[in-house]
């Protein structure tokens, strides 16, 4: 008997060694190396703790797990305290797992209940899933655990409670399930196979009628889009399963275990690593870094590697003008044509954000809130965003439409990290000497349009060249009026406004960028290892 609980305490304290480093090495990968798919979860929704809120959640299957990976989302804000959070969930996917496995598994094969958990990690490099995907499995693993053991007839309550709360992946509790009764019960034991979409059927009837079939027996709450469901999200229950058997199937074949565990883990770790792929990771970076000011850390990176699109050249170009490195340095870097000092409206999540930002910063406030807006209704999931609603109102603020700023920042009020902004921007709602006194709205009032304009995207040059007459200290708008002449090919406008643009520039002398950009007009582009002159090339193709 004492051995025995030696050998038991042994293979306690042995996974709670493996334990605390997975969990260390989880924290380290999500706080060090993917902090941008933290930020770009949290910055989708708006969580607000109020009954509305929740019952909002609740009233549809999988809501449970929803509001509890909503809630623990809100975290993401912080890149280490997401990485905390994701990093114990996972862990404890991992902890649930092995408790079910119990005393079958061989100590040299524990180390194949972190492949679930793994295999977590690869589906989150498609940023559309959420949180509560993970959350939904921990709570069906624990409630597997909950009733092992127990009789059948409880599953008539838990299975269809379950899935209200955990969504399809109830799926795997029936699979948990018949496995560990198939042996006493035989065919008995699979009655849940048919009783669980039956459950289905008819919620989708009674109570989910606004839902397609497909979205209620695949789920509503696991990704940001809906009807997209990644294979990963069924591969990683069957993995589950498959763990469970191979713990009672490989129970006293040691040798065998340790080639199984060893195959598995290494297969689990490159899926792991090569989940997220390279390009979008690092748009979603290049967003990040924009959102929290990382001017220098967005610069270095394109030296490094930059992405070929209009996002990421209107990211570095937004780094290089908060630089004021834009003549000096624009064409150094990849650009992708009139897009890329702004892009046009484009109705999805991600592509209007730092153009957006763009607008903020050189007083085109108007034209910042509508592309925050657009969005932001871009949500597919119906979702808020806190850093979209934020923005909205402060453009409501400089513009002084106090009224409708009001109605933006109740929103965030009930939130538990924008309620302290938001309280701050409530007493500035109409006190005209404290929003002139505030160092960023003041600001942008002196510098937006005196006047309203419509215009196209095509005039965007037209309304850089106005914003900076509007006020000659808007040096940003100098820069992306010049820089916007450049991109389109208008060289003969670029060398009738270069002399203005170097007086009242505050250069100490001509920006490299335009001397190379002169030299190319002069030459006619005959100029080799001339940045302008590979930029004109890779448009026109000659």
């Amino acid at each position: 008997m004492s051995l025995f609980k030696n050998r038991h305490l042994y293979r306690s304290v042995l996974f709670a060694g493996l334990s605390l480093l997975f969990f260390a090495a989880v924290t380290c990968f999500w706080a060090l190396v993917h902090p941008e798919a933290l930020s770009y979860r949290e910055q989708y929704q708006l969580f607000q703790l109020t009954g509305a809120y929740l019952a909002g959640d609740v009233s549809r299957a999988g809501g449970v797990a929803d509001y509890i990976g909503e809630f623990l989302t809100q975290f993401f804000l912080f890149p280490w305290a997401g990485a905390l959070i994701v990093a114990l969930v996972l862990t404890a996917v991992a902890l649930v797992l092995w408790r079910l496995c119990g005393r079958d598994m061989e100590t040299v094969l524990s180390p194949i209940v972190f492949v679930p958990s793994l295999l977590c990690i690869a589906l989150a490099g498609d940023e559309s899933v959420l949180m509560s995907y993970p959350v939904a499995l921990l709570l069906t693993l624990l409630c597997a655990l909950c009733f092992s053991g127990r009789r059948m007839w409880w599953d008539i309550l838990v299975i269809p409670l379950l899935y209200w709360c955990s969504g399809p992946l109830a799926w795997l509790y029936v699979l948990v399930r018949l496995a560990d009764n198939g042996k006493r019960h035989g065919i008995a034991a699979a009655w849940g196979i048919v009783y669980l979409p039956a459950c289905q059927l008819l919620l989708h009837r009674f109570l989910l009628t606004q839902w397609p079939l497909e979205a209620v027996m695949k789920g509503l709450n696991y990704t940001m889009v809906p009807a997209h469901y990644p294979a990963l999200l069924w591969i990683i229950p069957v993995v589950v399963l498959a763990v469970l058997l191979l713990a009672r199937l490989l129970k006293g074949r040691k040798v065998l275990s340790a080639m199984v565990m060893a195959v598995v883990l290494c297969l689990a770790g490159y899926m792991g690593v090569t989940g997220f792929d390279a390009d979008r990771t690092a748009l979603i970076r290049q967003d990040y870094l924009v959102r929290n000011e990382r001017w220098d850390d967005i610069i270095n990176d394109a030296r490094k590697y930059q992405v070929m699109t209009p996002f990421s050249s209107v990211c570095v170009n937004l780094a290089l003008s908060q630089k004021r490195q834009l003549a000096e340095q624009m064409f150094a870097f990849y650009q992708s044509g009139k897009d890329a000092l702004i892009m046009p409206r484009v109705r999805d999540l991600t592509s209007m954000l730092p153009s957006a930002e763009a607008f903020w910063r050189l007083g085109m406030v108007n034209a910042a809130q509508r592309y925050m807006f657009d969005t932001q209704e871009s949500i597919l999931n119906g979702r808020r965003s806190g850093r979209c609603t934020k923005r909205i109102a402060e453009c409501m603020i400089v513009n002084g439409h106090y009224q409708a700023a009001a109605k933006q920042i109740e929103q965030l009020k009930p939130s538990l990290f924008y309620r302290r902004w938001a309280l701050e921007a409530e007493r500035l709602l109409g006190n005209e000497g404290a929003i002139a006194a505030h160092p960023v709205y003041g600001r942008l009032r002196k510098l937006r349009y005196k006047e309203n304009y419509l215009y196209s995207y095509e005039e965007i040059d037209k309304m850089f060249g106005l914003l900076y007459i509007n006020n000659n200290d808007n040096r940003m708008a100098l820069d992306y009026f010049m820089g916007e002449l450049l991109l389109k090919g208008e060289l003969q406008g670029f060398m009738q406004y270069l002399p203005m643009a170097l007086q009242q520039g505050g250069y100490q002398a001509m920006p490299w960028g335009y001397q190379d950009a002169v030299n190319c007009i002069q030459k006619s582009g005959a100029v080799q290892g001339s940045p302008y002159r590979e930029y004109v090339r890779r448009q026109t193709g000659q």
